[in-house]
């Protein structure tokens, strides 16, 4: 069957089209191989700090019914790469529906009903891992942050690991939520 658009290659070796995204397509081990690869602030932060690791301090802010949704609230990234909030927002709309139709397809290859997502408790749990990352593991601001005084930072400090270990730690927060599942 004729697919849309081009693919790329996974870590894998997987064939993937992120204009015809399949569940069949999707692989535990390309998204937390790629997320634990992918740095956070588009890598300007005092150390690399990954976006597994990232999704992984998600899931442990949420509600536990939020938990596995909040793993995988940005393994779109995995086939799109990260791409800065203030760049992403004036993007042309194509773009939001490419990464939502793939976000559905992860979510469907993982059983993750869009019913059973709470997408403002996520988004919460993300900007309150925002405003602990602002304090772990970026430089001092120049100026206030949005979400600055809006948020409470997670009380536990971020301590950045390598890409290798948030892989690991990714993959098991996995095991983890699907053993309670």
């Amino acid at each position: 069957m004729e697919r849309k658009g081009d693919w790329a290659q996974t870590y894998t070796g997987k064939q993937f089209w992120p204009l015809d995204p399949r569940p069949e397509d999707i692989n535990l081990a390309d998204i937390a191989h790629s997320l634990s690869n992918l740095c956070r602030f588009n890598g300007q932060c005092n150390s690399f700090y990954s976006v597994a690791q990232h999704s992984v301090l998600v899931s442990r802010i949420v509600d536990s019914s939020q938990a596995f949704p909040g793993l995988f609230h940005d393994a779109s990234e995995a086939y799109t790469g990260d791409i800065i909030t203030p760049l992403k927002k004036y993007l042309p709309p194509e773009y939001r529906e490419i990464e939502s139709e793939i976000e559905k397809v992860i979510f469907e290859r993982f059983g993750i009903k869009p019913e059973d997502v709470n997408y403002r408790e996520i988004k919460n749990a993300d900007k309150i891992a925002l405003v602990t990352e602002m304090r772990d593991v970026m430089g001092k601001p120049p100026v206030k942050w949005n979400e600055d005084g809006l948020f409470e930072p997670h009380p536990e400090r971020i301590i950045p690991l390598s890409p290798i270990d948030a892989k690991q730690l990714f993959l098991d927060r996995y095991e983890e939520l699907t053993q309670t599942k």
